[in-house]
């Protein structure tokens, strides 16, 4: 049920983040879902893909520094309040959300939200608990076609 994320961090300045999508498109790569988080010095680029093992490579090759994180896909009623429940299933489980972003499908009615979460496994049991769909990979990969 966990998701392969790939962060890697940008200098903030003109180019940086063209580089590694340039890396990426070159070598055939489709890039599903990003988010991108700024400073005034630096940049977070977070990346899934379904072949995330050999564009971590690629990427390390062409000189950027790679971490693998893992993320959570959980469908979310696309309607007032969808997220605020999971939100709350999350929060009675004790565990933080470090961060979050949305998915770029929808799919039946419902988004997908990416979750960066303090406790994966932990917040796992308590999605599934309550009836949430999280998705695997898989699933991930063929909603995004």
């Amino acid at each position: 049920m966990k998701i392969q994320q790939l962060s890697l961090f940008l200098e903030n300045a003109p180019g940086h983040l063209a580089s590694p999508c340039a890396v990426l498109a070159d070598a055939g790569f489709n890039i599903l879902t990003l988010t991108l988080a700024d400073t005034q010095g630096f940049g977070i680029l977070r990346l899934i893909l379904r072949e995330w093992e050999q564009a971590q490579r690629l990427l390390e090759k062409s000189g950027f520094v790679v971490k693998v994180t893992d993320v959570v896909a959980v469908q979310v009623e696309d309607r007032p309040g969808g997220l605020r429940k999971l939100l709350q299933i999350v929060e009675q489980a004790g565990v933080n959300i470090e961060y979050m972003y949305a998915f770029t499908v929808r799919c039946g009615g419902k988004a997908i939200m990416v979750f960066r979460l303090d406790h994966t496994d932990q917040g796992i049991a308590a999605l599934l608990g309550s009836g949430a769909r999280v998705l695997s990979a898989t699933e991930l990969y063929a909603l995004a076609g």
